[in-house]
């Protein structure tokens, strides 16, 4: 490695530190260069002391992330909304909800999702494996119930035997899934070693001299490396930019029904429950009223592969993205009634060849995508020797609901 650079890559291993004990990463947006974390080639992806990866948990993991068992009618997996062909998320504004109903959010993509202490858009999940508990089971996207997913895992004798000898249990436990998937996402959708990294580990040639200017812009008069900085490029903290309402919510009656759920279900005052059509953001989490509107920084890492962007897929091209930000943000009814627009947003007035380089530094970085086929997934089968159980026998190794289906005494 490059000595004037070893620096800012034992910044990136200290930041991952504090990650794999579960905090958040230290991030200080203050405007100042000298301050603000500088961008760093990224670390070994965190690993918790008590999620550790193996290769065979992380292959057991892959196939429940295809899988569609861990949803309500298994009709859906992680895949259908966190797309291989799609940057590992969706192209369409607004993610696929559950059956009969509908997203409110566009799904983030799941490529090194494993450096995150904040995930989905308020930051409520604060691992992976309670994210991808909260995705299967919650009411607009997964909608599964937890002993009915168990049982479907329990009812394959694939699994049955890939759980076995992953973490040696009799029978599949569903909280042992959420931990397999998560180490599938950090072992195998992990982006070390992109154009970026190299750049920053002293390989000139990695980047265009296009994007070596986009980069000087983006650490400079553009000022996005105030909240884009670091390893992943996000201080993880949250702001609220004035992003417009998305049209959705007005065209669409079913985006509407589905916001006025979220709105009731996450406890808002009655005020907002009639009045809003803009989405709350961190106030969800916080309930604090100068959290309307936040979101947390996105990463920047793999952008080139996530389009929409923004909550709700506002913005479909990078090109609008930073004219975006060019304009000093926006404004909606959120900002206006409330004032907790960030002060951070300024007018840039970047030249057209200026925003050119930064959108080209931003592709670049992007590196490879990270292609994948659908592996195939294990099928139901009946399981050996089920039928000569009794109700108590079964009863001790979870498989009452099985012999209950079947008819067995």
């Amino acid at each position: 490695m490059n000595p004037t650079r070893s620096w800012t890559y034992l910044l990136a291993v200290l930041a991952a530190a504090v990650w794999a004990v579960g905090s958040p990463a230290p991030a200080l947006a203050t405007g100042d260069p000298d301050v603000d974390p500088p961008l760093a080639p990224l670390p070994p992806v965190p690993v918790p002391p008590d999620n550790k990866i193996t290769k065979e948990k992380a292959e057991l993991g892959k196939l429940l992330y295809f899988d569609p068992k861990l949803t309500g009618d298994a009709s859906l997996s992680c895949a259908d909304c966190h797309n291989p062909k799609q940057g590992w998320g969706t192209d369409e504004p607004i993610c696929r909800g559950y059956p009969g109903g509908v997203h409110w959010r566009n799904c983030h993509t799941v490529v090194n999702s494993g450096y995150l202490g904040k995930l989905f858009w308020q930051g409520s999940a604060t691992s992976l494996e309670k994210q991808a508990k909260g995705a299967a089971t919650g009411g607009i996207s997964g909608n599964g119930e937890k002993d009915v997913m168990e049982q479907r895992l329990r009812q394959t004798p694939e699994y049955v035997r890939m759980f076995k000898e992953v973490y040696g249990t009799e029978l599949p436990i569903l909280n042992d899934a959420w931990g397999a998937i998560s180490t599938f996402e950090r072992a195998d959708l992990s982006q070390m070693n992109t154009p970026l990294d190299r750049y920053l580990e002293g390989d000139e040639s990695a980047l265009s001299e296009q994007a070596v200017a986009g980069m000087k812009l983006f650490n400079g008069k553009a000022n996005c490396i105030e909240c884009h900085n670091g390893a992943i490029l996000s201080d993880q903290k949250y702001y609220n930019l004035g992003v417009p309402r998305p049209p959705e919510w007005e065209e669409s009656g079913m985006n509407e029904i589905t916001f006025r759920f979220e709105l009731y279900a996450k406890g808002s005052r009655e005020k907002y429950y009639r009045d809003f059509k803009n989405d709350l953001g961190l106030y969800f989490t916080s309930k604090r009223p100068q959290d309307i509107g936040k979101f947390r920084t996105q990463p920047l890492r793999y952008l080139a592969y996530t389009a929409p962007y923004m909550h709700a897929g506002q913005f479909f091209t990078l090109e609008e993205v930073i004219d975006f930000y060019n304009d000093g943000g926006g404004e909606n009814a959120l900002t206006e009634e409330y004032g907790n627009k960030s002060k951070i947003l300024k007018p840039l007035n970047l030249s057209d060849e200026e925003k050119e380089a930064l959108v080209v530094f931003l592709e670049e970085i992007s590196g490879d995508e990270i292609i994948m086929a659908t592996p195939k997934i294990p099928p139901y089968e009946p399981m050996p020797g089920v039928e000569k159980l009794t109700q108590a026998e079964a009863k001790r190794i979870g498989l009452e609901i099985y012999l209950a289906t079947t008819g067995t005494e």
